[in-house]
């Protein structure tokens, strides 16, 4: 049962500190967003027009965050200048994806590596959706 615990309060402070380098890497005028995961992220600009972001949220991931054979592997990465990482934007606007350096094995700049492993875990967002935090101003 410890383990269990244990475990438990390790994902929490993992989530923790996703959300922490994820609002840091996002400009400070955003204040309407939401975290899934595996460290997707969508921005809404004008959240007061949207009745229910989280529905809204779970509607853009689920279109523009799976990634099929024969897609468009275009992405560009960001290096972040609050924290530590990386930021992988593909097709969806307003949807990016944290890359922690700690995630890339070995530890490299490798813009190419970086971005795929984003795309990664954008898929793994997209296939399979899990809310972990929404910010409202």
């Amino acid at each position: 049962m410890k383990k269990e615990i244990d475990h438990q309060k390790t994902n929490k402070n993992d989530e923790a500190n996703l959300i922490k380098h994820v609002r840091l890497s996002i400009n400070e005028k955003f204040q309407d967003w939401v975290l899934f995961k595996n460290g997707t992220y969508i921005i809404f600009d004008h959240a007061e027009t949207i009745l229910d972001i989280e529905s809204e949220a779970l509607k853009l991931i689920k279109e523009f965050g799976p990634v099929y054979t024969g897609s468009s592997s275009d992405f560009d990465v960001t290096d972040l200048k609050k924290t530590e990482g990386w930021i992988v934007s593909g097709h969806g606007y307003g949807i990016y994806t944290y890359v922690s350096p700690d995630e890339i094995k070995p530890k490299t700049s490798n813009i190419i590596k970086i971005g795929l492993f984003g795309r990664n875990k954008r898929d793994l967002d997209g296939r399979n959706p899990i809310i972990i935090h929404i910010n409202r101003k």
